[in-house]
């Protein structure tokens, strides 16, 4: 039979006190989430009036009608989807190569290929010299430069270095070289393998950063049908907000499309996340790990 340790009076009191305020902790951040939900289906004259708080009040779909009204929203989710799947496969195989190869300690230059890659986090070219390298090589209006733009962070590949450095050891290589293993067997065979973890931190990190990407198809994509779903909901509500044309030919429905503003505000931030808040469950096992492993740099 195990005994229990009993605790003592200061540890208990410790414990109350330290589920307590998690708990509310867990009440301010999801507050706010389960507000932005339960306003999104609440009526507009509740909605702009505040008066309501843990339920929705006039349950209307009247601001996911607006924005789901036109096809335009289904080829948008279609090109974003494109654009996190390719773009998230071509940065996790790009940073993964390129934190696997800045590991090993045989690789002529690192240091100064580490150098260059750092100096590029601090000092860019610039939007205007990017969208002149971008036009000379023809690649506005179209989907591969939405799929190239952003893929690749110097900080992922840091983080993936990291990983590799304090995670494989160096006698696992050299083991796996005495029998016969070459560099490209061992990183398919037994490196990757091994870095699920990381895998996955960096794929949500990429895929999350293309889902929210808007200002690169803004400034480099004129072609609706090429356009993002985060543009579109831009749009949808800037439409919103811009009553002015409206009120001069139907003031009756301009008021009710000013009403209607904050839900349609609430319903595109319920639409743009809820996506890619369900796939984290699914890389929640990883992420703690990945994160952790990799946090130490140098």
């Amino acid at each position: 039979m195990k005994k229990k340790m009993k605790m003592g009076t200061g540890d208990k009191i410790f414990y109350v006190l330290t589920r307590g305020l998690l708990a509310a902790f867990l009440v301010i951040v999801l507050y706010p989430i389960y507000f932005v939900v339960i306003a999104s289906f609440s009526d507009p004259t509740y909605v702009n009036s505040g008066e309501f708080l843990f339920f929705p009040k006039g349950f209307t779909m009247l601001g996911y009608s607006q924005i789901f009204k036109t096809a335009r929203i289904w080829i948008s989710y279609a090109n974003t989807l494109i654009y996190v799947t390719c773009g998230t496969l071509l940065g996790l195989a790009a940073s993964v190569m390129a934190g696997y190869a800045l590991s090993q300690k045989k690789l002529l230059g690192k240091s100064v290929i580490m150098g260059l890659l750092v100096f590029t986090m601090y000092f860019g070219g610039g939007l205007i010299p990017t969208y002149l390298v971008v036009k000379g090589i023809h690649l506005t209006n179209t989907r591969t430069l939405l799929i190239i733009m952003g893929s690749i962070s110097i900080y992922n590949i840091i983080l993936i270095r990291s990983f590799f450095v304090s995670t494989l050891p160096q006698e696992l290589q050299d083991a796996a070289f005495i029998d016969g293993c070459g560099n490209g067997q061992y990183f398919f065979k037994v490196a990757l393998p091994l870095s699920k973890a990381i895998l996955a931190v960096i794929g949500l990190y990429i895929a999350v950063a293309h889902w929210n990407s808007y200002f690169s198809a803004l400034i480099y994509v004129t072609d609706r049908a090429k356009q993002p779903l985060q543009l579109y909901l831009r749009e949808v509500l800037l439409m919103a907000q811009s009553t002015s044309d409206l009120m001069e030919v139907d003031p009756q429905a301009a008021a009710q499309l000013n009403r209607m503003v904050e839900v349609i505000k609430y319903g595109i931030i319920v639409v743009s996340t809820v996506p890619i808040i369900c796939v984290y469950p699914f890389l929640q096992k990883y992420f703690v790990k990945g994160v952790m492993i990799g946090s130490v740099k140098g």
